[in-house]
């Protein structure tokens, strides 16, 4: 469920509140009791994870492919140990 933040016209009160989409927005203050709250505009407070998004977009250095399986990661490191290998056995022929 979202979080929406309302600010009361009349005396100023900031809330937030946790929220169905579907349901009415609140119009009483809980601090002064008027009728005068409003839904405020911001960012949005969740983040998208999961399948069918892109991994990337919140991760940054080391921690982009964190999504790889174990065989996927073993799989990379034996293959730089064959290219290393391969390396040294043309360097001493």
């Amino acid at each position: 469920m979202p979080i929406y933040e309302y600010e009361c016209e009349a005396c100023g009160h900031r809330l937030e509140v946790i929220q169905k989409v579907s349901e009415a927005p609140l119009r009483d203050c809980p601090e002064c009791e008027a009728p005068r709250l409003r839904k405020l505009v911001s960012a949005a407070a969740f983040r998208l994870k999961g399948g069918g998004w892109y991994e990337t977009d919140f991760k940054s250095g080391n921690k982009r492919n964190l999504a790889e399986s174990s065989t996927g990661e073993s799989g990379a490191k034996s293959e730089r140990k064959t290219k290393d290998e391969n390396k040294s056995k043309a360097a001493s022929a």
